[in-house]
């Protein structure tokens, strides 16, 4: 794990400029530089690089970040791999957090990938050289394979027999910890997992071998047989072919999803280079979200019998939450029967590729989808309760989405299949809507990740994107993060612990804790969390005073902003009193509402900025008779030494109390409230 504080020293010694300029020719415009986006085609600049808060934004597709984003996104690399490349330009070393015990468990890890290579080369030496070699040769020749393409997948052969791996008293340990070798159940040894298989290793992002699979040559089972989970292997995080595809594609730009490693293997044989596959496991939402990472357009490949529907339809639930403006899925069926080897064999590179294109775009298969399901179901889609359902069940998928304009156009999609207005599809979705956001990526590709996910910012997971709205005090707080020296820290942590109010004490906590300078340090710090969509959303709002006029200003909204949240805990407070009967009170209940009467009274002159004016002595010590209102307008009741403010409908009954005794004041049905003595 990098340490927190050597990122925020890395962002802090950077020039985010001298970064961005080598990829993209950037002009002064004020007090920040501007140009072309390199994430999305546009004609005229809208790409921002402000030098002074270390950050690029951009207003067409609202890419944004700080300097290591900007090369993760840019060069597709890891976390890791970003830090390192702004380090070794800073001439820095990156440091570890590691205690000893971290150490030990590392160079067992390299120890681990260390066999791994030489089970790598082993099988490749036991495919030129083993006796029974012929077989595992003739059978990659039947299936189309050349010597030049197996030799850049590194395939290899694990002859048929038990013990087959090099072996010694101190590499056995090693062995099982690669998942290479089973301990019989006896304990008397080790026998070798891959037996009579071609192998297929599978490499990290980096090129290191990290497992292998197996396709085995006779009629065993099971077909395919992968590593197991080990301490540098997760089936539910890696891809077969990625790091190849990555190597032999130019501006790798796409990806197709296939089911098996013979498939990639045949399709970069006819010069589709650029396919994957999972590792025994349906596509996880780790596997969408590392391939969005390196790429902005999907293709799913799947069979067209009834298991592939399904897998397309359980794809289609995973990959929504992914695609935000700039993304793109697609969804290809093959014939039954075929599978990708067999049809680009049959139809040739071309042949291939022309199904790609004419493959169903993610509306296009939401909608044929859920149609074929309403229609099993026994709906009518011409009739109005057929559209009424396809609507209900559009919106429940397309509400996962993350919020831009692509979200929009679907639910405008919605519209127009069913005629439901736009109106009534808002508040659909926000009645079906889930309120988690979608996890991101969990692993080391950000700061949040490093530093950990408290608990605080699990809550906020619960914040929807349309509840938390940016609003000025958010917004100059994300861009100003030195204004926090300039807050009271009771008045941020009187606001309420829900919506906008929640992000901004979260905002101020970590500002204050961490001691952060910069809206890139923010926002990196919040990688992997899915308030930092709403955070990006500050670089929207652009103040017209610059930052040394609001800070007075800024410390006295927030002032003011708390007063309002302690005003509305009171009332909801004294909105369940004043509900009860008196005789019902217990003494503690009676207490409270005299504590809260007192805040109440102190809380709204803070609000209005001066004291409400006293009684005149003259004025009769008795409350009045009646005074009339309307149903939801505020009461005032003023007695000799308080004034009592209210909102009250038909029926409430409101209770105040004095020195010369307790009020008791009814709502009648007929729009007179009267107050008598108790």
């Amino acid at each position: 794990m990098i340490p927190p504080a050597f990122i925020d020293d890395l962002l802090s010694r950077t020039d985010i400029v001298d970064v961005i300029e080598p990829h993209v020719v950037l002009k002064k415009s004020g007090q920040n530089y501007s140009g072309l986006c390199p994430f999305h085609q546009e004609k005229s600049p809208s790409f921002s690089v402000s030098q002074d808060k270390q950050f690029y934004y951009c207003f067409g597709c609202q890419a944004s970040g700080s300097a290591l984003k900007f090369l993760m996104e840019y060069e597709r690399l890891s976390f890791p791999e970003a830090v390192e490349r702004l380090a070794h330009r800073l001439g820095l070393e990156v440091p570890s957090a590691r205690n000893d015990e971290d150490e030990g468990r590392k160079r067992r890890r390299l120890q681990v990938l260390e066999q791994l290579d030489k089970a790598r080369d082993f099988y490749k030496q036991q495919l030129r050289h083993h006796p029974d070699r012929a077989r595992a040769v003739d059978y990659l020749k039947a299936r189309g394979l050349t010597g030049e393409i197996a030799a850049r997948y590194e395939l290899g052969f694990a002859p048929s027999g038990w013990n087959h791996l090099p072996t010694s008293e101190d590499t056995l340990s090693l062995l099982g910890d690669a998942g290479l070798v089973i301990s019989k159940e006896d304990n008397s040894g080790t026998y070798d997992r891959f037996r009579d298989r071609i192998m297929f290793p599978i490499r990290d992002l980096r090129g290191r071998t990290i497992a292998f699979g197996g396709r085995v040559i006779g009629d065993a089972k099971p077909k395919y047989l992968n590593s197991p989970e080990t301490m540098v292997f997760h089936k539910s995080r890696e891809l077969y072919g990625l790091y190849e595809a990555r190597r032999m594609t130019p501006r790798l730009s796409r990806v197709i999803v296939v089911e098996g490693y013979m498939d990639v293997v045949a399709l970069a044989q006819f010069g589709v280079t650029f396919a994957v596959a999972t590792l025994g496991t349906a596509t996880t939402d780790e596997h969408l979200g590392r391939l969005f990472r390196q790429v902005s357009d999907l293709v799913f490949c799947f069979d067209g019998d009834r298991a592939g529907q399904s897998a397309a339809g359980k794809a289609l639930m995973l990959v929504l939450p992914h695609l935000e403006d700039g993304r793109k899925a697609t969804f290809m069926f093959l014939p039954e029967g075929d599978d990708p080897d067999s049809v680009i064999r049959r139809e040739g590179k071309e042949g291939f590729l022309s199904r790609v294109e004419s493959g169903l775009d993610v509306s296009a298969w939401l909608f044929e989808k859920l149609s074929a399901d309403l229609a099993d179901a026994g709906h009518d889609l011409t009739s109005i309760s057929g559209k009424a359902a396809l609507a209900k069940e559009a919106v429940r998928w397309i509400s996962t989405m993350p919020v831009g304009a692509f979200r929009q156009l679907m639910f405008d999609e919605v519209g127009h299949r069913t005629g439901v207005s736009q109106q009534r599809l808002d508040q659909m979705a926000e009645s079906t809507r889930s309120v988690r956001l979608p996890n991101t990526d969990k692993e080391q590709g950000s700061v949040g990740s490093a530093m950990g996910v408290n608990s605080e910012e699990a809550k906020a997971d619960e914040i929807r994107p349309d509840e938390a709205l940016i609003d000025r005090d958010l917004a100059l707080l994300v861009m100003h993060p030195e204004l926090a020296d300039d807050l009271e820290s009771s008045d941020v942590e009187a606001l309420e612990d829900n919506g906008a109010d929640q992000v901004l004490k979260m905002v101020f906590r970590t500002i204050r804790a961490e001691d952060l300078k910069t809206p890139g340090q923010l926002i990196q710090r919040f990688s992997g969390s899915p308030i930092v969509t709403v955070l990006k959303r500050a670089f929207e709002y652009k103040p017209v005073l610059d930052v040394s006029y609001l800070k007075s200003e800024f410390a006295s909204r927030l002032r003011h902003r708390a007063l309002r949240a302690q005003r509305r805990r009171n009332q909801m407070v004294m909105s369940a009193l004043v509900h009860k009967s008196p005789s019902l009170l217990n003494d503690d209940e009676r207490r409270e509402g005299r504590a809260r009467r007192r805040d109440g009274a102190r809380v709204e002159r803070s609000i209005q900025g001066a004291r409400p004016a006293r009684t005149p002595r003259t004025m009769p010590r008795r409350a009045p008779e009646a005074v009339a209102f309307t149903p939801r307008s505020r009461v005032v009741v003023q007695t000799r030494r308080a004034v009592c403010h209210a909102f009250v409908g038909s029926g409430a009954t409101l209770f105040f109390g004095g020195r010369f005794g307790a009020r008791k004041v009814q709502m009648d049905d007929d729009t007179e409230m009267r107050a008598h003595a108790r």
